[in-house]
């Protein structure tokens, strides 16, 4: 610094000014070299130049000068794992204790990448190792949550706090377990670390399966053997997420023998624990029944995976005899009709470790032959109160049983206590009122009983047990499901799978709304499978599906026989060949070009209907050598656009429709490719032919690449005559050989495809007249759409068609069908108003003129009498969907004009 002497007063007050100034500026200068050597301190150590950084010290560099964001140069060592830059500074003094802007000390950057050699030269310069940063957390903390082992016992054995909470309280082995560090989480707990909640109560385990860490919450059980248990309660803790239980339990299960058997046993006393709280009306229903099937699920899960599957073929009660399962029920039948089965047998019996379940399938057995009991009594004896006594006194021994704290030994039946005032309320009269009460959470714990049959099972087999079961009960069953239709798809799920069952209550299934069994079926058919929505996004490059548009069908027969059926279900990705577009858009303009290819008569599949406007298989395809090959991808492709909900431009005939749902043909079939044919074969049956002289023969002429040759409809066919007696025989037999057995072959290697995507079992849901109406919905305009909604509904509602109302609240649109007969239109019910036709005028169109008169004249009941079915369109089976396009029409023009109160 520049010292100023003092002047004569002459002339100072001229020369302070410039005094001052050159004071300043010195002292700027100063300030400014400080500063300009602790910046080039900091780019020394960015690009790691020890010579800099030591001369830049030398010149008077600071070593702990702290950049915008409070680092120094030592945190910036440490973070880069400069060991000999840290070392110089250390010689500089620098100090290891100052704290960034966020607390971090140069110790915590150790930490975060596991320097574990610069730490051991670090931490005998510190003076705290448990220095804290803005969150409370040690370096110990962070070396836990980031796994570095090595790094772990560096700070530990220079002292560092094993069990320091941070802010939230969350201590090092709880920051391991956060990240399902496994090795930390081992040197802590053997380091004597404590097993500590935070704040709010989450504890390791905790957070070791929500994460899904098998490997971490075996060492905690290990040295804590208490959290086996706790392991096993979390499966009722709704909070965790079902597929990480799974996870877990499922390492954990396979460490030992004895991990296994005590997971499957404390499973089936909580699952059998929860099903009894199930059948309390104590209970919440909803919280109990998704515990329980939970809980279910999870022990099905773990059981498959061990030695006692029966995918492992051990014998687990199952003599290994595959009879299909529909040998299986018939032979159930038949025994129940000779022979009553004792109460307490068990004819099957499975593994030990479903032994403590057997409580509760007991109870529910119980239950079941309680509420049957009584409504045969209410059956023979409407008036009789026996039934109410003996279920009162029943439920008054369980919650006798409940308040003195023993196990009651009738079934689990659910009270009627009043949680409010304590007071036992008033028992119902009839047992109708205990199937209100108890239908639903009966059904939930039937759903249960049928997941734990199914698992003993090998795959594709139907347990016999619980065949026996159903056929115990159907009865009852059949009275949950009328009474309560939502039970079939909320717990119901064994008919998807048993074709023998669902058959008993298919009436009830197709009387339910179009809508929710699509969600049933959509439900089951992705169920398994990862989100299906993105059906453009590729799993990788080579999932692409590049089709030439010159060559279409072949290209993109080639391309799906290459990729396999389940990366096909995760997700379609198109891309045309020389063309960069793709997405949504691209996939359903693929489906849509692809299906007009298939009924390309180049190709010789399918041919036209009379109607000109649906297809069937072509009885002449194996002109074409691949025909069948052809007809399985043809499948293919229609089964994939249903799984991924993409529309195709093809349609049908009915008899098609039949064969892909299941649905036998029938004569009325013939008319959709042959309606003169169809029409005789109308007249035999109308009419008596025993005196006609026909001289029909159980044989018919077929073409065959045009020439005729005579076909029998059975063995010995063209020596056996037609009579009045067996006409109705010849009529099924030429109906099958049209439209069954001349496309035999075609219709297999079809459904082969298609049932690779959609199982019979799920299509089966819908008939062939939904199919066709929705068709021809869809080519409808927007007025007759209206039309519809009108015709069916009586009146538009406030707040639009999603709030149509019944006479007991919201009535969705339904559909019925109805028999058919020569002229009939569709009807429809609305509102809860018995409503006719009145002729009116009609509609001034001459084309809908000509057909609505000669519908009304005559006979009004030809169109629509509506009924007390709300919002229901009751549609007859047409034999062909031009047929019902067209009296659909007539139905919503006429009956816009032609409906009065009757």
């Amino acid at each position: 610094m520049c010292v100023v002497q003092p002047r004569a007063k002459v002339g100072y007050e001229n020369t302070e000014v410039p005094m001052r100034a050159a004071l300043t500026l010195s002292l700027s200068l100063s300030l400014s070299l400080s500063l300009s050597l602790s910046l080039s301190l900091s780019l020394s150590l960015s690009c790691g130049s020890v010579e800099c950084l030591v001369l830049l010290l030398k010149r008077g560099a600071n070593p702990n000068y702290q950049d915008i964001s409070g680092c120094t140069p030592l945190h910036l060592a440490a973070r880069n794992g400069q060991k000999k830059c840290m070392g110089k500074l250390l010689e500089f003094n620098a100090d290891v204790n100052i704290c960034n802007n966020e607390g971090l000390t140069a110790i915590h950057w150790l930490a975060v990448n596991g320097r574990t050699e610069l730490l051991h030269d670090l931490v005998q310069h510190v003076t705290n190792v448990d220095v804290e940063d803005a969150m409370g957390q040690t370096a110990l903390h962070v070396a836990c949550q980031n796994g570095h082992k090595t790094t772990v016992l560096c700070l530990l054995d220079s002292g560092a706090d094993i069990n320091r909470p941070n802010v939230s309280g969350a201590t090092p082995l709880y920051f391991a377990c956060s990240h399902g560090q496994r090795d930390t989480a081992q040197i802590l707990l053997s380091r004597g670390a404590k097993y500590l909640a935070d704040k709010n109560g989450v504890t390791p385990m905790d957070l070791c399966v929500q994460g899904g860490y098998g490997e971490t919450c075996e060492i905690l059980i290990q040295h804590h053997s208490r959290l086996f248990q706790t392991l096993i309660q979390m499966t009722q803790n709704e909070e965790m997420k079902e597929s990480m239980l799974r996870q877990v339990l499922e390492y954990v299960s396979q460490q030992s023998d004895s991990h296994y058997q005590t997971i499957l046993t404390s499973l089936a006393e909580v699952a059998t624990t929860n099903g009894h709280k199930l059948l309390s009306l104590s209970s919440s229903y909803e919280a109990q029944m998704k515990s329980l099937l939970r809980i279910v699920r999870i022990f099905c899960h773990v059981f498959l995976l061990g030695p006692s599957s029966p995918n492992t073929g051990n014998d687990m009660g199952y003599n290994g005899n595959k009879t299909p399962r529909s040998q299986v029920f018939k032979m159930i039948t038949r025994q129940m009709e000779v022979e009553t089965v004792q109460k307490d047998e068990c004819p099957w019996t499975g593994s030990a470790f479903f032994d403590p379940m057997e409580l509760l399938w007991h109870s529910l057995d119980e239950w079941l032959v309680l509420i049957s009991t009584e409504l045969d009594r209410n059956r023979k004896n409407p008036s009789s109160s026996s039934s109410s006594s003996e279920i009162a006194s029943l439920l008054l021994k369980q919650r006798e049983a409940e308040h003195s704290g023993s196990t009651p030994s009738l079934p689990s039946l659910p009270s009627l206590l009043d949680p409010q005032t304590g007071m036992e309320t008033e028992v119902y009269a009839d047992g109708e009122d205990v199937i209100s009460m108890t239908a639903s959470r009966l059904s939930a714990v039937i759903q249960a009983f049928y997941m734990c049959c199914s698992c003993q099972m090998p795959q594709g087999m139907t347990s016999p047990r619980f065949i026996e079961f159903v056929c115990k009960h159907g009865e009852v069953l059949k009275c949950f499901v009328t009474r309560n239709p939502k039970i079939i798809f909320n717990h119901f799920h064994f008919l998807l799978e048993c074709p023998e069952l669902m058959s008993r209550f298919m009436h009830i299934i197709k009387g339910q709304p179009f809508k929710d069994r699509c969600e049933w079926f959509y439900e089951h058919l992705h169920a398994g499978q990862p989100d299906s929505d993105m059906v453009h996004r590729p799993v990788n490059e080579n999932d692409i599906l590049l089709i030439h548009r010159d060559s279409i069908f072949r290209s993109s027969c080639e391309m799906v026989s290459k990729s396999t059926n389940e990366k096909l279900k995760q997700g379609i990705a198109v891309r045309f060949h020389g063309e960069e577009g793709m997405g949504q858009g691209v996939v359903r303009e693929w489906f849509d070009v692809l299906s007009n290819e298939i009924i390309n008569p180049d190709y010789g599949l399918f041919t036209q209907s009379a109607d000109g406007t649906t297809f069937q298989p072509n009885s002449n395809s194996s002109v074409n050598p691949d025909h069948l090959n052809y007809f399985q991808f043809a499948g293919q492709i229609l089964g994939l656009a249903l799984y991924h909900r993409q529309l195709v431009n093809i349609y049908f005939t009915r008899s098609f429709y039949k064969h892909i749902l299941g649905i036998p043909v029938n004569y009325q079939d013939v008319s959709s490719i042959d309606p003169e044919y169809a029409k005789n074969l109308q007249w035999i049956l109308d009419n008596d032919i025993s005196d006609l002289g026909l001289e029909l023969t159980f044989s018919v002429e077929t073409d065959v690449f045009g020439a005729m040759e005579e076909m029998p409809l059975k063995l010995g066919g063209t020596s056996i005559l037609v009579t009045q007696e067996n006409k109705a025989e010849y009529v099924q037999l030429v109906t099958e050989l049209r439209m069954t057995r001349a496309i035999q072959p075609q219709i297999n290697a079809f459904l082969q495809g298609f049932h690779t995507f959609i199982l019979p079992s799920l299509i089966q849901l819908f008939d062939e007249y939904e199919l066709w109406f929705w068709e021809v919905v869809h080519s409808l305009t927007q007025e007759e759409r209206v039309l519809l909604l009108q015709f069916v509904t009586g009146r538009v509602p406030h707040g639009g068609f999603a709030f149509l109302m019944g006479g007991s609240g919201l009535q969705k649109f339904s559909i019925a069908a109805m028999p058919f007969t020569s002229n009939l239109l569709p009807t429809s019910s609305t509102w809860d108003y018995m409503l006719s036709v009145t002729p009116r005028p009609v509609p001034q169109q001459p084309e809908l003129r000509d057909r609505c008169c000669p519908a009304l004249e005559g006979s009004v009941s030809l169109l629509s009498e509506l009924m007390s079915h709300i919002n229901m369109l009751k549609l007859p089976e047409y034999p062909s969907q031009e047929v019902l396009r067209d009296r659909l029409l007539v139905a919503l023009h006429c009956g816009s004009y032609g409906y009065t109160m009757a």
